[in-house]
């Protein structure tokens, strides 16, 4: 059986998580103080004792999951569990190039509290936003943001997570004008989301620019296993294509739809969503019911993983 592993983006962040993989695997303790060292503050104090507030902030929200994530594929990786190709949705994509030997640990954690800075810098705070909408289709979704910001503004759809739930993003006021006007169209709903800047939007270009700068300066090697990129769906393994994926990824709609249906392609048939939260589960069940979901984020969720792998072994 061939396995995908599947890492989650911003918003699957909490204080506490992983705490009791932390307390019961060396690998994940020496992966936090190479996160500590490589980012001259203490991201596990952040990690385990918040305050909720600072760990909100997406210069440290990245590299907070992008640690907890990669700390849950150590653990999986002891225990004798490695993916014959990954992905990760937003963010997760650098969690999925660690795991696939494209970047080292220190210089992904490093570039993603970059890229948080970069991100929120480039738009000011207030003046973006997101919605989840609900229960329309794409086509139906792109064409009325296309009709929003020929007025004005931009907003358009940023986000393809499952058959039902796209997001969109832009400048606030023709995202809010967007969202009314998609409800009015037949949307189920039309869900302000509660995040600081219009990620993967067109906005994000200054954030994508600074960000090549810095993925000049950090070494990319070839994967060793295939890692789907969010920008065209994809699978990618050489170094120069993985760093146009990256810089374009910043300010270009996350595929994910497209991204699950080429490893199914590739023969996966079990995705394990390695990392915090349960998110891409819940993708996986509205994109093929068939596909075997399982996630590890804690020692049971760990133990149940592993045991269906034993299982189908």
């Amino acid at each position: 059986m061939k396995t995908a592993f599947v890492f989650p983006g911003q918003g699957a962040q909490k204080v506490g998580m992983i705490k009791d993989l932390y307390d019961n695997y060396a690998v994940v303790k020496e992966l936090f103080e190479e996160a500590d060292d490589a980012l001259h503050f203490s991201l596990t104090k952040l990690i385990f004792e918040g305050p909720d507030e600072e760990l909100m902030k997406t210069s440290n929200t990245q590299p907070a999951i992008l640690t907890a994530s990669t700390a849950c594929c150590r653990v999986l990786q002891q225990e004798g569990l490695t993916p014959d190709i990954a992905a990760g949705h937003s963010l997760g994509e650098y969690s999925a190039l660690v795991a696939a030997g494209s970047l080292s640990f220190a210089d992904a954690v490093r570039t993603v509290r970059l890229r948080g800075q970069f991100m929120q810098e480039a738009v000011p705070l207030g003046e973006g936003g997101m919605a989840a909408i609900l229960g329309l289709d794409d086509e139906k979704i792109k064409e009325i943001c296309a009709q929003v910001s020929a007025q004005g503004g931009v907003v358009q759809a940023v986000n393809f997570n499952c058959p039902g739930q796209t997001v969109i993003a832009g400048s606030a006021k023709a995202v809010e004008t967007a969202a009314d006007a998609l409800k009015a169209a037949g949307a189920r709903r039309a869900v302000m989301l509660h995040v600081s800047a219009p990620f993967h939007s067109t906005l994000m270009e200054p954030a994508a620019r600074r960000l090549a700068e810095v993925l000049d300066t950090i070494t990319i090697r070839d994967a060793q296993i295939p890692v789907v990129a969010n920008v065209n769906g994809q699978m990618e393994t050489k170094a120069a294509d993985i760093k146009e994926a990256l810089v374009r990824q910043a300010a270009s709609p996350v595929l994910w739809i497209d991204c699950t249906h080429t490893m199914q392609q590739f023969g996966a048939e079990a995705f394990v969503e390695v990392g915090p939260g349960k998110t891409i589960c819940g993708f996986n069940r509205k994109i093929d019911r068939k596909i075997h979901s399982e996630n590890v984020e804690d020692i049971p969720s760990l133990q149940k993983t592993l045991e269906f792998f034993q299982g189908v072994r």
